[in-house]
């Protein structure tokens, strides 16, 4: 096994995912680009090895379970295993007046395609990469959710939790439940599993509004990423710390 780490990240090519990604890098990972478009993967690419990062592009739509497949496959030739597991890929979904989702007019396709990708997708692609993972001796995923996800937060009415979003947030909560039930049932292997909240970062996820930079948005990802073992896991964090769930 080469003793170089090897980090996966989806959703790579841009915004936060790219952030990771580089952040990775610059802590001596080799960085697999996960991303669907091709010119956009390759770009980044590019853009991080010019940054001395040892980066290479990985073709995923993590809604393809071919496509899962053949990128597991890359990994395997070009790392041989995985160390970090990123699963940054998501979407919001369509969104009405002030980037909301009203839950009494929602189109149900709606929430089948926010959480095929949000969080089928989170499943298929960190299965099929558990492998290459338990090759690892201090294998980690990172889930990357959102505050949006936390049922406390949004049940309270004196905190600012932005507006309705009745596909995309309680797609975060289902991924932070899946978090823990993955956390659980890799107890005692090594590998830890835990849920990242960016915060609201500046990206064109979010039309570009947020006091945050991509940067700060990668921050706890990456660090969740780099835990020592006996590290917490089934955790869900921002960079204050705990989020309740």
């Amino acid at each position: 096994m080469s003793e170089t780490k090897t980090a996966l990240v989806s959703g790579a090519n841009k915004g936060i995912g790219y952030e990771i990604a580089a952040g990775l890098g610059a802590l001596g990972y080799r960085v697999g680009v996960g991303a669907r478009d091709g010119v956009r993967r390759e770009t980044a690419v590019a853009k991080l090895r010019a940054g001395g990062v040892d980066a290479f592009g990985v073709p995923l739509d993590v809604t393809g379970d071919r496509s899962v497949t053949e990128a597991a496959d890359l990994v395997e030739r070009r790392a041989g295993h995985l160390d970090v597991l990123v699963n940054n890929a998501g979407i919001s979904g369509p969104t009405g007046p002030g980037w909301g989702q009203d839950p009494t007019t929602l189109d149900l396709d709606v929430v089948r395609t926010v959480v095929e990708t949000n969080v089928i997708g989170v499943i298929r692609l960190t299965n099929a990469m558990l492998p290459l993972l338990r090759r690892s001796p201090s294998p980690r995923v990172v889930n990357v959710s959102s505050s949006v996800a936390s049922l406390a937060r949004q049940a309270d009415p004196d905190i600012e939790v932005g507006p309705v979003m009745a596909a995309y947030a309680p797609s975060k909560s289902f991924l932070n439940a899946v978090t823990v039930q993955y956390a659980r049932q890799l107890a005692g292997t090594g590998v830890l599993v835990n849920a990242a909240c960016p915060g609201l970062v500046a990206t064109d996820f979010t039309g570009f509004q947020g006091p945050r930079t991509p940067e700060q948005g990668a921050a706890t990802a990456i660090r969740l990423a780099t835990l020592p073992d006996g590290g917490p896991t089934g955790g869900f964090f921002e960079d204050a710390g705990v989020i309740p769930w």
